[in-house]
């Protein structure tokens, strides 16, 4: 159960009243995470700014990015997350399988090594307490550059922040997964 009620448009600011546009435009309707941190204007432009610097970011592949932010969603729990986030991942190649099998993902023939690695990265960092091993960022340095690097964990930390901040409010799906089945409709993202 949702614990705070989306604010309204006429009651939001403008730059929410405009990211609710661009939500309904992108997304065929206004996502809860963006109208229940509407409520705090600094936080709401905190909470905007970083998701639109890190969805502009593009030294890491988006399957990889898209991978990244599934793993956190599943092991907090977050149903939005879950829901808009295998639904992004479609559009950038995540497979009907690898969806499937991203809870056993190290058993699974669906992932590749550096695929395997993202999660290995997004997994460490969703535990508490967060241990990354020498050998895991040693395999992370195998794929990836310094910048790159950066560009992930903060994906894997952002997602963190969303599945909490959704999962603690009792934000659920919204159905963009069924929806986009249904229509069978590719959202720029």
């Amino acid at each position: 159960m949702q614990r705070i009620k989306g604010m309204e448009p006429k009651r939001a600011g403008w730059l929410a009243r405009y990211a609710y546009k661009l939500s309904e435009k992108r997304l065929g309707k206004v996502t809860e995470p963006i109208a229940v941190t509407a409520h705090h204007p600094m936080i709401f432009r905190a909470y905007a700014a970083f998701e639109y610097f890190l969805e502009k970011a593009s030294l890491v592949d988006r399957k990889l990015k898209a991978l990244a932010s599934i793993k956190p969603a599943t092991m907090v729990g977050c149903k939005f997350c879950i829901d808009i986030g295998s639904m992004i991942g479609a559009q950038n190649g995540v497979t009907e399988q690898q969806m499937n099998d991203i809870l056993y993902y190290r058993e699974s023939n669906a992932f590749s090594d550096v695929e395997r690695t993202v999660i290995d990265y997004a997994a460490a960092m969703t535990k508490t307490p967060v241990e990354i091993t020498d050998a895991l960022f040693e395999d992370l340095r195998k794929h990836f550059n310094d910048a790159q690097i950066v560009e992930l964990t903060a994906e894997i930390a952002f997602e963190n922040y969303r599945a909490r901040f959704n999962h603690a409010l009792g934000i659920g799906s919204q159905g963009f997964v069924a929806a986009a089945q249904a229509t069978d409709t590719v959202i720029a993202g």
